[in-house]
């Protein structure tokens, strides 16, 4: 039975082989089946003229006849997207034999006659088919024949040769200049094929390879700039500098050339150059055009002065308008009525299983303030609310807190009333006459908060405050100084410098007033290198004590020094160099610090390498530990001797805790291992130092994370990989770090409650270490800033029944829910503005400064202390606070209503025809709200927009051209 078993599998096998041959075979036959009769015939017709080619004995005419026919079989081939057209691919075998005839006739004829020009013609489009590699043949005939017929070969030719264009120029780019210059005028010969056939794209990168971007302009025209534009412009995040100044600067000329200034303005703001702000104003008298662009100023708090007869136009950059707006909005979506922080916490629904009763019904100094603060943000700028302005008495619960807490308590009068200046002052002119000194500190740094963002001729905030910035009562003092570094964040204003920078320098005045005044300093001119400024914070902090460098309060003075390069990238060199000088601990952080500011939305990746390098470095004892480990057993046993030895002459006292006595009596005992001992002197002589310096060591890795979030919040990619990196800090990292992480987390996701990140950080809310879970719930905060998300809303509710026994903790879970239903879901923390293409170095300068300053929460924001500033720090989120809006008003500035299509932004880079640029929209009718990623249309031609993007407040003109077909 054996063998005829074996016999069935030996056919079985044969026949599951057949089976698998099946497809192979009927491939072969395809490739082996005979060509049809047209086929053959063009086939022997291309190879009977290719031998003619090789005949020596032809006449030049009769070669160019030959040639003539077989341009006309290669040009009048037709072929589907996906096959080689028939002559090429008949043609291909014969190449090389080309070639040699080519080298034969250049020899004979010269290499200028046109029959040579001809056949190089012809060679360059074969060389496509012919895969030589290094060799780029098609651009090596290209460009020995008439390089004007170029156009005549079609768009994959084109595209190839592009394409060996790109890869010739980098290899011959300093070796060979000539061929360089050629290539670059054959590449500027291309450029417009590729513009009138609907691939900007192509052009684009082609003049990339070839560092010409700056002769696009010359090429675009109205039915291709457009595109060309948008395409440069969504390079620029993947560009290494200089080159995205070099694409953003022919954007800016393209746009200007075709009276596009708004998306002119939008470049030149990114650019951060006043000069080329000011071209786009001066290319139009349209004083309504202006009055546009001075809204879009307005959004990134700009200190662009106009002149004085321009006033204006100046009001609607100042901003001035800005409350009357806000309220328009409120009313128009009907939500006038102020809310109570019940509405917010909602404590029937929280669950009570974890403690006494529920969270709501705590009366505690404590939690009162953290009412206060969730009061601030649920009303602000509303001009009303139900628990501090209360009718019945103005002052109930402000007496309901205690110590700083009055300070913040009143102080919160200015957010309620925010932007409307002149009814905030009212509100706030009775308390700045209190006998309380809480109080009265709580109504100057209400001033500062209410003018945050308003910057008009009176300057009343400069008025009222400077008197008290030299007070000798340090509350009103340090009120004082945040108040005007809140008031004056971005306004450049030298009036506030002079007051502020003899503070700065004075080593006499006490540091956190020191440190403070260079930190509103630093929110003032943010983003300027003021010299003056620069210089003195240096400065100081090489005369300052060296213990003084390690008190808590010297972060601020070097975010100060940081704030005020941000986004200048490489113009931070010089103060890096500096820093160098100050020989402490902090001067490592100071170096980080600044140059995460610098790079702050760049996505520069080496920059973000750099950062990771330092958040993997390991604290001295866990690199001891190591070395320990890859020791031998000999070198362990000898180490282990040692410290025998060492303990016996100690008394058993551990190493790291040594002090000065036992130096001495160590050395008596190992007198004849005379280097250990001197080594061992050595550290322990150290050690103390080492303990106070610790913390300031690994400062900057915490400091490091932030940069990550900072720098990557730049593209969406970045964003995305400093996420799963944010994972791995929290396994691995040290305390600082773990502690950094969900700050950086919520930095780069600010008002886009994403459910992967705030699923992430609730988790981390219930982390063992508290300083960890308390910053975890203000990220959750800040990632759902002013969104009201019901599913964040629920877990912060939970987190208040949890942590009901911490009321550090409870606090903060305050504060996140304060900040979600920031003015009841109407205003956003998000950094970004004109569809999340600039960055506002302000509103990045606020959110750093409360990171920063959660670095160590106990220290700052969740400190109970009566002398230091505390929690009025959450008060420098105000400059980034901006209404989420979409107000349309007519020539007039007076709000006017017509429908508008909100829906998802769609990405329509380099996609072909004219794609939508929304998804999933809804009409309504203005004035709306645009949440993150969301774009708004007009839903017809009745008016025209004189802004490119529909954000913000914008101008409608008729349009004179429409016809309602309805009517």
């Amino acid at each position: 039975m054996a063998p005829v078993q074996q016999e069935e599998s030996k056919e079985q096998q044969s026949v599951v082989a057949k089976d698998a041959n099946q497809p192979q075979k009927k491939h072969v036959n395809k490739q082996e089946e005979e060509l049809s009769e047209e086929d053959q015939q063009l086939k022997e017709e291309l190879e009977s003229t290719v031998e003619k080619l090789k005949e020596p004995n032809q006449s030049e005419d009769q070669y160019a006849k030959y040639l003539e026919s077989l341009k006309r079989s290669i040009q009048d081939s037709t072929t589907s997207m996906t096959a080689v057209p028939k002559p090429l691919k008949f043609l291909r075998p014969s190449y090389p034999d080309l070639t040699e005839v080519y080298d034969q006739w250049s020899k004979k004829y010269g290499e200028k006659a046109t029959i040579v020009f001809n056949l190089a013609d012809i060679l360059s489009v074969l060389a496509m088919t012919y895969s030589n590699e290094d060799k780029k043949d098609s651009v090596k005939y290209r460009l020995l024949s008439n390089t004007d017929t170029i156009q005549d070969w079609g768009h994959e030719y084109l595209r190839h040769l592009a394409l060996e264009i790109g890869e010739s120029y980098q290899e011959n780019l300093g070796v060979d200049e000539e061929l360089v210059s050629k290539l670059t005028q054959l590449a500027l010969k291309i450029v417009p094929y590729f513009l009138h056939h609907n691939a900007e794209a192509d052009a684009v990168d082609l003049l990339s390879e070839i560092e010409s971007i700056d002769k696009l302009p010359q090429f675009v025209d109205d039915n291709t700039y457009a595109r060309a534009c948008l395409y440069v412009t969504s390079m620029v995040p993947y560009l290494a500098p200089p080159d995205d100044l070099s694409f953003l600067n022919t954007a800016f000329a393209i746009y200007l050339s075709h009276g596009q200034l708004t998306q002119a303005l939008t470049i030149a703001i990114k650019l951060d150059d006043k000069e080329l702000i000011e071209q786009v104003f001066n290319s139009t008298k349209d004083e309504l055009v202006h009055k546009q662009l001075g809204f879009i100023l307005s959004q990134q708090l700009s200190n662009f002065k106009l002149p004085e007869e321009n006033q204006e136009v100046q009001e609607t950059i100042s901003n001035v308008k800005l409350s009357e707006y806000f309220q328009y909005l409120i009313k128009e979506l009907n939500l006038l009525d102020p809310r109570v922080p019940e509405d917010v916490y909602k404590s029937h629904l929280e669950n009570s299983k974890f403690g006494l009763g529920t969270s709501g019904s705590i009366d505690s100094a404590k939690q009162n303030l953290a009412a206060a603060f969730v009061n601030a943000f649920l009303n602000l700028g509303f001009g009303k609310d139900k628990l501090v302005k209360s009718e019945e008495d103005n002052k109930s619960w402000i007496y309901r807190t205690k110590g700083k807490g009055m300070v913040s308590t009143t102080a919160s009068l200015g957010s309620l009333h925010q932007w409307d200046v002149n009814e905030g002052l009212q509100v706030l002119d009775k308390f700045t006459y209190s006998d309380d000194p809480e109080v009265k500190a709580g109504a100057l740094l209400g001033t500062g908060i209410v003018s945050a963002n308003v910057h008009d001729d009176v300057d009343a905030a400069l008025a009222l405050l400077q008197e008290f910035v030299n007070d000798s009562n340090k509350l009103y003092q340090t009120a004082a100084i945040n108040g005007l570094g809140i008031a004056f964040a971005g306004s450049a204003n030298e009036e506030v410098l002079n007051l502020l920078l003899p503070l700065v320098s004075d080593l006499d005045a006490p540091l956190e007033v020191s440190c403070l005044a260079a930190l509103a300093l630093g929110h003032t001119f943010v983003g300027t290198c003021h010299g003056d400024i620069t210089s003195t914070i240096l400065q100081t902090l090489l005369e300052r004590d060296f213990a003084q460098l390690a008190n808590k309060f010297i972060k601020f003075m070097a975010l100060g020094l940081g704030l005020l390069y941000m986004g200048k990238t490489e113009q931070v060199e010089d103060v890096l160099e500096t820093i160098d000088a100050i020989e402490h601990p902090i001067s490592k952080t100071l170096k980080v610090l600044v140059n995460i500011c610098a790079y702050a939305g760049t996505g520069n990746v080496l920059q973000i390498q750099a950062l990771l390098q330092m958040c993997a470095a390991k604290p001295k004892d866990q690199l001891d530990e190591e070395k320990k480990l890859e020791q031998s057993e000999e070198d362990q046993q000898k180490t282990e001797e040692k410290e025998k030895h060492k303990n016996e002459g100690e008394g058993d006292v551990e190493m790291e805790d040594a002090k000065d006595g036992n130096e001495t009596q160590e050395g008596e005992q190992t007198e004849p291992k005379a280097n250990a001992t001197e080594a061992t002197e050595n550290e322990n002589k150290e050690e103390p130092d080492d303990d106070e310096v610790e913390e300031d060591e690994e400062l900057y890795q915490g400091i490091a994370v932030l940069g990550l979030a900072c720098i990557a919040m730049g593209e969406d990619i970045g964003q995305d990989m400093s996420l799963r990196h944010f994972g791995h800090f929290m396994h691995y990292g040290n305390s600082l770090i773990r502690r950094a992480v969900p700050l950086a987390m919520g930095l780069v996701s600010v008002s886009n409650p994403q459910i992967k990140v705030f699923e992430t950080l609730s988790r981390y809310s219930h982390d063992p270490d508290l300083e960890v879970a308390q910053n975890s719930i203000y990220a959750m905060g800040l990632v759902g800033a002013g969104t009201n998300n019901a599913r964040l809303a629920q877990l912060l509710r939970q987190l208040a029944s949890y942590y009901i026994k911490s009321p550090d903790t409870l606090f903060m879970v305050r504060i996140a829910q304060g900040l979600l239903h920031l003015g009841k879901g109407t205003l956003t923390l998000s950094p970004f503005n004109v569809e999340r293409t600039v960055l506002s170095n302000t509103a990045l300068a606020s959110l750093l400064t409360i990171s920063v300053a959660l670095l160590d929460p106990r220290a700052f924001i969740l400190n109970d202390s009566t002398t230091e500033t505390s929690h009025e720090l959450l008060y420098y989120l105000t400059p980034a606070v901006k209404p989420k809006m979409l107000v349309t008003i007519d020539e007039n500035l007076q709000p006017l209503k017509v429908n508008v299509r909100v829906g998802q932004a769609v990405d329509v880079v380099g996609q072909a025809g004219k794609p939508k640029t929304i998804t999933g929209w809804v009409t309504q009718s203005t004035p709306v709200l645009l949440n993150y990623g969301e774009r708004a249309e007009l839903e017809n031609d009745e008016y025209i927009s004189l802004s490119n993007s529909l954000e913000g407040v914008v101008i409608l003109k008729k349009n004179p051209e429409f016809m309602d077909i309805d009517s």
